[in-house]
């Protein structure tokens, strides 16, 4: 890993990146183009070839805190769709008396509460273990969280109707941004692939 001055000869910035047509800026992703940029050895950290090392070290708290995010994220979204399922009325009785919006309420209820005591169990190893012994309840809950946090929101939308996919309410951007968290920090397809070589290494004769 090499820190680089974005006023450095030969670095440019090519564009900012939208995430479902929504602009993160100044926080967002950009495309960043190098043409010839030379800097100081001194602007290596850690050292040559450390750089998967740096962003190891980096990923373990880095993906709780994403999760941490989506449960507060979901927690909105239902709170969200229970004021709407009660304030809203739909051939004659509110939407809160239907038994699918019920179900779904209970659901994300149960999902989010599922999600949330996974995180505590994987900070609290990481905190008393460390990343690497606690590597698969962190892969675990990485799969776990935005899955949880695309699916809540997803009912919440669905309760709003057609409002739910405008911007009048928070629900549209916060699909975007736990879709996006389902690759981040790696796809879930990484996270499962390493979940079972761990579960299978438990049954291995060695």
């Amino acid at each position: 890993m090499i820190l680089v001055p974005m006023n450095t000869p030969g670095v440019k910035r090519e564009r900012a990146l939208q995430v479902f047509g929504y602009d993160h800026a100044p926080h967002g992703h950009g495309e960043v183009s190098f043409d010839d940029v030379r800097v100081p050895v001194a602007n290596v950290l850690l050292g040559e070839g450390r750089g998967f090392e740096i962003a190891q070290g980096r990923l373990g708290p880095g993906r709780i805190h994403h999760c941490m995010r989506l449960i507060g994220v979901a927690e909105r979204a239902l709170e969200l769709m229970c004021r709407r399922a009660l304030g809203r009325t739909a051939f004659g009785r509110a939407l809160a008396d239907q038994g699918v919006t019920r179900e779904r309420i209970a659901n994300a209820r149960i999902l989010i509460d599922q999600a949330r005591f996974l995180v505590l169990n994987a900070a609290q190893m990481m905190d008393t273990v460390g990343n690497k012994v606690a590597k698969k309840e962190i892969a675990m809950i990485k799969v776990a969280a935005p899955a949880m946090a695309c699916q809540v929101i997803d009912w919440a939308m669905q309760v709003h109707g057609g409002a739910g996919v405008c911007n009048d309410f928070p629900l549209a951007a916060a699909y975007a941004s736990a879709r996006t968290l389902r690759f981040a920090d790696g796809p879930d397809e990484m996270h499962r692939n390493q979940i079972g070589k761990m579960e299978l290494a438990r049954y291995q004769t060695r």
